[in-house]
């Protein structure tokens, strides 16, 4: 579920409060938040993700920027594939609301893939058999930070129990050019 309009939320989680303070400590004290959303896996909803990268971003509206395409509406929200170099200033803050022990599909990552740009869809693959993969595992309350451009997945838990996670994209700088990140 994607979080928007939420006032109460962008305070909680920006830089200087407990829980953006561990972005800023990556992105620098005026980073922002720029998406949040709330995964809540379950018995009744246990979905699997395959290797990918978040290459998006949620904008307030379509406007010509050089370099950012394409386009494309989500749930009836603005996204946009920006430049890597907007995708490298940015963190992934997962806040892990209940545990995720090995069975309950932790979010798995392939150590150090962000450093190598933005991956061809045919390479993953081949990258990822050659990484070190990590699982995520978390006790309630539980952050992780990863950059935004790592690869990732998440397979159906084997003995699957409720696992929500708060997700927080946070930013570096603003966009160029009137561009908008849509925020919280």
């Amino acid at each position: 579920m994607r979080l928007y309009g939420r006032p109460d939320l962008a305070r909680l989680l920006a830089a200087d409060a407990p829980v953006g303070a561990i972005a800023a400590g990556a992105l620098g004290p005026t980073c922002f938040p720029v998406r949040a959303i709330l995964f809540d896996k379950s018995a009744a909803a246990n979905w699997a993700l395959g290797w990918h990268q978040d290459r998006t971003i949620a904008v307030r509206e379509r406007k010509p920027v050089a370099g950012f395409g394409p386009w494309t509406v989500k749930s009836g929200i603005t996204h946009v594939a920006p430049p890597v170099a907007i995708l490298e200033r940015m963190v992934t803050l997962r806040l892990h609301l209940d545990p995720v022990p090995a069975l309950n599909a932790p979010l798995l990552v392939a150590r150090g893939s962000h450093r190598l740009g933005m991956v061809a869809e045919t390479e993953i693959d081949r990258l990822v058999a050659q990484a070190e993969l990590i699982a995520c595992l978390a006790d309630r309350g539980d952050a992780w930070l990863y950059r935004t451009l790592i690869l990732h997945a998440s397979a159906a838990a084997a003995e699957p129990r409720r696992r929500r996670v708060l997700q927080v994209d946070y930013a570096a700088r603003a966009l160029p050019d009137g561009l908008e990140f849509l925020g919280l």
